[in-house]
């Protein structure tokens, strides 16, 4: 066997979308380079990833989950219990997949999996999805070389941007060779400009009520919504008047064909959301999530800055702004353009490949080093 094919290897993350998307573009990849490896995902058994990594056809491996707390509690005081537990769990997971390599993408799963794989003298690779790094990924990048992260202004030891991997169908989009296919997948028209408004799987709350209250004032401006609420969150929009199609729905499976059919988007800003517009070049209003630490704003300034993008405070996204701004902008195909050329200047469609040199490199300096117990 090669040193650097691996036959073997642990993604561990998992909890949010933003964990388990990059886990399994990169799960594809390697897959797609070596067909018979063995790809393990570790994560938990209530996060999201326990319905989406076995859809996907990957074999999930769970250990307790173990929040890190930030402030004096009852979990503080039980951390070093439960994370023993979570670490033995994790070397568990190593031995039974015989692996190689462990790929950590950060949160609860990721921690306990770094330690172990110290533990074990298991090369590690982490990778950071959003701007400001997370606990678990600051802990992991002291233990190896191999970092990457999706933004170039995150502050990680080793870490080299490589951008954020994402799934194959979002990564090799054609938007204006779908545009058709997308519009007639949603029943939507072709000589409107289109607006996508989506607050993620969960939906979100503020944009909701905000298009709800807008749908009105959207069609009567000649603009036609696809507006994915989250699940159990559809209303009826207004369809007082003529106007153009204002199209509800809980979520798609297929958000290649509905970024395939926007003009403009209206999001928050997480990270993979970010990464998936400017990939596919499409330019965003992005409406940063008000709460943690501030993260969702830092992940959307490289585009913002490039002129792909604008950021709108959550109070201020009001239907107010909607009749004042967003119109306006929907409707000034110009503008609209040099934003989707400068959105796809920043983006990055490669990076699974280039998490998967990492893996690759990780291990061909494991096996030239035999015994030796990585930093």
């Amino acid at each position: 066997m090669s040193t650097t094919n691996p036959t073997s290897v642990l993604l561990a993350g998992g909890g949010t979308a933003g964990h388990v998307s990059p886990l399994l573009a990169l799960a594809d990849c390697l897959r797609r380079r070596h067909p018979g490896i063995t790809i393990t995902a570790l994560g938990t058994e209530t996060g999201l990833e326990s319905r989406l990594v076995p859809d996907r056809g990957y074999p999930l491996l769970t250990v307790p989950k173990v929040p890190l707390p930030r402030k004096p509690s009852g979990d503080l005081l039980r951390l070093p219990t439960n994370l023993r537990g979570a670490v033995r769990a994790a070397e568990r997971a190593i031995q039974q997949t015989g692996a190689q390599v462990v790929v950590g993408f950060g949160g609860y799963v990721s921690t306990p999996a770094y330690l172990a794989a110290r533990r074990c003298h298991v090369p590690v690779v982490v990778h950071e999805q959003n701007a400001r790094p997370g606990l678990a990924n600051r802990v992991g990048a002291r233990m190896t070389t191999h970092v990457a992260t999706t933004f170039p202004s995150t502050r990680l030891a080793h870490a080299t941007a490589i951008g954020m991997p994402l799934r194959s169908e979002i990564a090799h989009l054609d938007r204006a060779a779908t545009r058709a296919e997308g519009l007639a997948h949603f029943g939507l028209e072709d000589h409107h400009p289109t607006l996508l408004v989506t607050g993620g799987s969960l939906g979100a709350q503020r944009l909701n009520a905000t298009f709800e209250a807008s749908a009105a004032q959207l069609r009567a401006g000649g603009v036609q919504v696809l507006h994915l609420t989250g699940a159990g969150k559809e209303f009826t929009p207004s369809t007082d008047g003529d106007g153009p199609p204002y199209v509800v729905a809980p979520y798609t499976d297929r958000m290649d064909l509905a970024y395939a059919a926007a003009d403009l988007v209206v999001a928050r800003a997480g990270a993979n959301t970010v990464c998936e517009l400017t990939a596919v070049g499409l330019p965003a209003v992005y409406v940063p999530l008000p709460i943690g630490n501030g993260e969702q704003q830092f992940n959307a300034a490289d585009v913002v800055e490039a002129g792909g993008g604008i950021i709108v405070d959550d109070p201020q996204a009001t239907p107010e702004w909607v009749g004042s701004t967003l119109v306006p902008l929907l409707t000034d195909p110009a503008r609209i353009d040099a934003m989707a050329a400068a959105a796809a200047a920043v983006g990055e469609r490669g990076a699974d490949e280039l998490l998967a040199d990492m893996v690759e490199a990780a291990l061909a300096e494991s096996q030239a080093a035999p015994g030796e117990v990585r930093p």
